[in-house]
């Protein structure tokens, strides 16, 4: 199944342009993401490749200044780098959250599959663009609604958002930052 997802910033420049493959054996989110954080602009190509449960495998993110930063994990919470080095400050993370993008929050609610009311803290690998940075922190996803509605807590830095998303668990509304277009 293929689905295509474009968001735009709700406040100041960005754009972005997502393909999501879920075939039966991996899936894999591939976008391309221009915009500004902080004043400085920035153009990415970012790839996710999953497991069939949504758990990542892979991470690819390629600036249009020509920095990259690729990582891999074993969906257990192992990470290492592109020369196969371990990372140990992500130990514990199954996912990966792109600061430039709604789509990674896709990928604990599928993965999840919390109930409604169900809370679930978790530790998930940060990347930060443009800065291009990755570290660990500490979230939390409630299910209000399946299927379409959750309360995503960035707890690293108190910050909370309504999500609502679409049958895919495409993010459709992330307030403040986000919003679909068709």
């Amino acid at each position: 199944m293929t689905s295509v997802a474009q968001w735009v910033a709700e406040e100041g420049v960005g754009v972005e342009h997502l393909v999501l493959n879920e075939w039966p054996d991996r899936v894999v989110g591939e976008a391309v993401v221009v915009g500004a954080r902080f004043g400085t602009p920035y153009g990415a190509h970012y790839r996710v490749e999953m497991a069939p449960d949504w758990t990542v495998r892979r991470v690819l993110v390629a600036l249009t200044d020509g920095r990259t930063l690729v990582v891999s994990a074993d969906g257990n919470g192992h990470w290492q780098d592109i020369d196969g080095k371990p990372l140990a400050a992500l130990n514990g993370c199954i996912d990966v959250d792109i600061s430039a993008t709604p789509f990674t929050n896709t990928l604990p609610i599928r993965r999840l599959g919390l109930m409604k009311g169900e809370r679930r803290e978790i530790r998930v690998a940060y990347l930060a663009l443009p800065a291009l940075t990755i570290e660990p922190v500490e979230q939390a996803y409630t299910c209000i609604e399946p299927r379409r509605l959750y309360l995503y807590e960035g707890l690293f830095r108190q910050f909370q958002a309504e999500l609502a998303i679409d049958k895919n668990g495409l993010v459709e509304d992330y307030p403040t930052l986000f919003k679909r277009i068709s």
